[in-house]
C-alpha cells in the first residue's frame, strides 16, 4: 500500500489523514444509546485493531489523547509495538479560564497532566479557546500565556477551535501557534458559519490546518465527505476522521488515497436487492 502523503506542523512530519478518537471514546454526535455502544464496544484491543491498521498505512498521527482515558494510550502503545512505528499524538486539554485564585494553577496541572502523555502537539480544546474569543479586540484573551505554558512542557502549540474567528485572530496578533483545528464538511455540520466562509479561512490560514468532522458524524457517506474534504483545503491542510472497525480503517485510506490521486475508488459497495439491476452481468 502506498504511504500515506505528509505535510508539517513547525517541523514535525505528521500524516495529512489524522486518526480520530471521538469514535474511540464514546462521541457520537447521534444519541446516549449510540455513546453507550461505543463505550461498551472499544475495548483497547478494538482500539489496537484499528490504530494498527492506519499505521500500517502511514497513517501515524492521531488527536484526542487524554490522562481520563489509559485504555486508548495503552491501545496506542500496543499498536506501536505491533507496527513498530511511533505514533503521533495531539491532546486538546481543557483548561480552567474562570479567572479565579486557582485557575492557573489548575490549568498548569491540566497541562502537566497532558505533557506526561508525551503528545508532540498540545491544542487547548475549544471550550477553552472559543470561551476566549474576544471579537471586540480580534484576539484571543491570555491565550499567549498558555501557548508560552505549552512550550515550557516541550509541546507544539495549536488552537482547537469552532469559530472560524480563532484562526484570523491568532494569525493577525502573531500568536505563536503552529497549527489549528476546525470543522469542516459538506453539511455544514458543527459549523458556525457558511461553509465557503470557512473554505476561504482554511485557505488563508498561515499555518496547516486539521479540518475535523468530514463525514459529518456518518451524516455524510465516506465518498462524499472524504470528497469534499481532500479537493478543497491546501495540499499542507490535514483531515482527521474516526472509524470503528479495521475494515472502517481500510476503506478510509483505499478511498482518501484514490481521491488523492484521482484513481477509481476500489471499496466493495454494500449490495442491496436495489442494487442489482446495476450491477454488472
Amino acid at each position: 500500500m502506498t504511504e500515506f502523503p505528509r505535510t508539517v506542523i513547525d517541523g514535525l512530519s505528521v500524516s495529512r489523514l489524522v486518526i480520530g478518537t471521538n469514535w474511540f471514546l464514546g462521541y457520537s454526535h447521534t444519541s446516549m444509546a449510540k455513546n453507550l455502544f461505543i463505550l461498551e464496544t472499544m475495548t483497547a484491543k478494538r482500539i489496537a485493531d484499528i490504530v494498527e491498521v492506519f499505521m500500517n498505512a502511514g497513517v501515524d498521527t492521531l488527536i484526542g489523547v487524554r490522562p481520563d482515558q489509559p485504555h486508548l494510550t495503552e491501545a496506542i502503545k500496543d499498536a506501536e509495538d505491533r507496527t513498530g512505528r511511533k505514533c503521533i499524538t495531539m491532546g486538546t486539554p481543557t483548561l480552567d479560564t474562570s479567572g479565579g485564585p486557582n485557575s492557573l494553577a489548575a490549568s498548569e496541572r491540566e497541562l502537566d497532566e497532558y505533557a506526561a502523555l508525551e503528545p508532540e502537539v498540545c491544542l487547548p480544546h475549544m471550550t477553552t479557546t472559543d470561551a476566549l474569543v474576544d471579537r471586540c479586540t480580534r484576539t484571543i484573551r491570555d491565550m499567549d500565556m498558555y501557548v508560552g505554558m505549552i512550550r515550557d512542557r516541550g509541546m507544539i502549540p495549536g488552537l482547537s477551535t469552532h469559530m472560524p474567528e480563532s484562526i484570523i485572530y491568532a494569525d493577525e496578533s502573531g500568536l505563536d501557534v503552529a497549527t489549528y483545528v476546525q470543522p469542516y464538511n459538506a453539511a455544514g455540520f458543527l459549523m458556525q458559519i457558511e461553509i465557503d466562509w470557512v473554505h476561504r479561512v482554511i485557505w488563508d490560514a498561515k499555518n496547516p490546518v486539521l479540518t475535523i468532522k468530514p463525514l459529518a458524524a456518518g451524516r455524510l457517506l465516506p465518498l462524499v465527505g472524504l470528497g469534499f474534504a481532500w479537493a478543497t483545503i491546501r495540499d499542507k491542510d490535514m483531515v482527521s476522521v474516526g472509524t470503528m472497525t479495521p475494515e472502517e480503517a481500510a476503506e478510509v485510506i483505499e478511498i482518501s488515497l484514490s481521491l488523492l490521486e484521482r484513481q477509481k475508488v476500489d471499496v466493495e459497495l454494500q449490495r442491496t436487492r436495489s442494487k442489482a439491476s446495476v450491477e454488472k452481468g
